[in-house]
């Protein structure tokens, strides 16, 4: 069940192009990484690839299938600031169910406390709120997560604790991942191929 960016170009009506060209693949079970300097489109990018906008140029697809014909979306973005991700009148747990049924263990190998179920999102941490972000992104129907600048915010022990749940759940369900970072030792470290996303834009105003 390949994720595949075919031809993909974005841009928002009467803007520029911010992308064009795009073709990327990730297979079931590979850890991609995506690079590339501030500004050249992998956040729009990632937003396309998850649904949160439509291509204007080319196709998003699992295994030959349009993602747009899918009820729940296979494909989760995490992204870098969790407090633009939750809904503020939402208390947690209305949050989590968003992914769908609640997976106890995985609650608990990230983390979260029970306690925190019942607060509403300005009564928790940057790091507690990425966690319930990265919870609800891992519901049982996602194929592939993307991790745009996921734990960039982070502590140390949070971000290794993150990376450790996830990798885990990936590894157990041969779920793809899209790493998208600055930080070169973690896309060396964790993925399988990198890809230079400035490299591949073939953009034109």
């Amino acid at each position: 069940m390949q994720l595949e960016a075919k031809d993909v170009g974005f841009r928002y009506e009467n803007g520029p192009w911010l992308f064009r060209g795009i073709n990327v693949t990730i297979e079931p079970g590979e850890i991609v990484g995506l690079t590339g300097p501030s500004g050249c489109g992998k956040t729009s990018f990632c937003k396309v690839l998850a649904g949160y906008e439509k291509p204007v140029e080319g196709s998003i697809a699992i295994h030959g299938s349009s993602l747009l014909k899918n009820v729940y979306h296979p494909v989760q973005l995490v992204f870098q600031h969790p407090e633009k991700a939750v809904n503020p009148r939402w208390k947690m747990l209305k949050t989590l169910r968003e992914g769908g049924p609640l997976d106890q263990e995985l609650l608990e190998s990230l983390g979260i406390e029970r306690k925190w179920l019942t607060r509403w999102p300005n009564e928790l941490s940057g790091g507690e709120l990425q966690r319930f972000c990265v919870a609800r992104a891992l519901g049982s129907g996602t194929h592939f997560l993307i991790a745009d600048e996921m734990t960039t915010m982070l502590d140390a022990i949070t971000q290794a604790q993150i990376w450790h749940v996830v990798l885990e759940m990936a590894k157990k369900r041969g779920m793809g991942i899209l790493v998208v970072s600055h930080e070169a030792k973690l896309v060396q470290r964790l993925c399988h191929r990198i890809i230079d996303f400035h490299h591949m834009n073939g953009r034109r105003s």
